[in-house]
């Protein structure tokens, strides 16, 4: 009874938020001496120019070993940039935008599937220059990170997954109802009263998915927001990006990872009402290489971005430095 409260609040929390809201080419926007953590992220945003269009993406440190941090959906690599700030002594950090997310340029009809997806971080990790990666992932980003381990498992060195998609939850049903409102073509415009209430935003989205939605800054919101109402074609492939997220893009993956070798830890909100502990202990079971489970009690959907410290402390007993 408790379990199906809890699913019922968070399917009228998200569905309100939503409702009612060689070298790479680089680009670097405007400020010169950017005030906030978030102008100066907008500030250090490069590009980098694929066959999929010009794809956003954030880096941090250098060395030879690299990092790929996958962000969730409606989210875009701002979401790592306390992650990234801590271990790039450590990787090469990367974090790009999703086609069809966050500052990614693609152009009309690329296809935004989870499969695509794993094709333009090959290109990328191609055109700067890296072999294999360590790979963080979260939400939607985690069944793009499953995926990529079987289509380039040379180019995996480890993984850490935090709560996000597994065969038998993707697409998750708690997400039907945002789900819909892409399917009817409104997605986009009910994002995008995000902008003109953020208050709004903190209460219905934010309170969803941060332990804290206070730390749901205006400006915070509007890096995340902006991009996916920010033109026609933009909102239709923000669209197009959810109604790719079914049917399962992890259909008929589980034996092939079961014999994956790679490391492998799970870091999983424990308050998070869509990606349980239980989806956690199924990969935890899953993969021969697993280092475990490390669950934080006060969690939701996109902890990452609240918690880095943990994010960085269990990245760096896994990298083993």
């Amino acid at each position: 009874m408790e379990t199906a409260l809890k699913r019922r609040k968070f399917l009228t929390l998200s569905g309100a938020a939503l409702a009612a809201g060689a070298a790479p080419c680089l680009s670097i926007a405007a400020p010169a001496a950017p005030s906030s953590e978030v102008a100066r992220f907008r500030t250090a945003r490069r590009y980098a120019e694929l066959p999929q269009g010009r794809i956003a993406y954030a880096e941090r440190g250098a060395g030879p070993s690299a990092a790929l941090f996958l962000h969730g959906a409606p989210l875009n690599s701002l979401q790592w940039r306390g992650a990234l700030e801590r271990l790039a002594p450590y990787r090469r950090c990367i974090a790009p935008d999703f086609m069809g997310l966050g500052y990614s340029e693609v152009p009309v009809g690329q296809a935004l599937a989870a499969s695509d997806q794993t094709a333009m971080l090959a290109a990328l990790l191609d055109r700067l220059g890296v072999g294999a990666v360590d790979i963080i992932a979260s939400d939607s980003g985690g069944a793009v990170a499953q995926l990529f381990l079987l289509r380039y498992p040379q180019r995996v060195r480890s993984m850490m997954l935090s709560n996000c998609d597994i065969e038998p939850h993707s697409p998750p049903a708690e997400i039907a109802p945002v789900l819909e409102m892409a399917r009817k073509g409104t997605l986009a415009d009910n994002t995008a009263k995000w902008l003109a209430d953020t208050a709004m935003a903190r209460a219905t989205f934010g309170a969803a998915v941060f332990h804290n939605p206070a730390q749901l800054t205006d400006e915070i919101i509007e890096y995340y927001a902006a991009p996916l109402v920010g033109s026609p074609l933009r909102r239709a492939q923000y669209h197009a990006f959810h109604n790719a997220l079914s049917p399962n893009p992890l259909a008929g993956i589980e034996a092939r990872l079961r014999q994956s070798t790679v490391p492998v830890r799970m870091v999983w909100g424990a308050s998070d009402t869509i990606f349980t502990l239980a989806d956690a202990r199924y990969l935890d079971r899953l993969f021969p290489g697993s280092q475990g489970i490390r669950a934080i009690p006060e969690g939701k959907l996109f902890f990452q971005e609240e918690f880095p410290d943990v994010i960085a402390e269990e990245a760096r007993k896994l990298w083993r430095v």
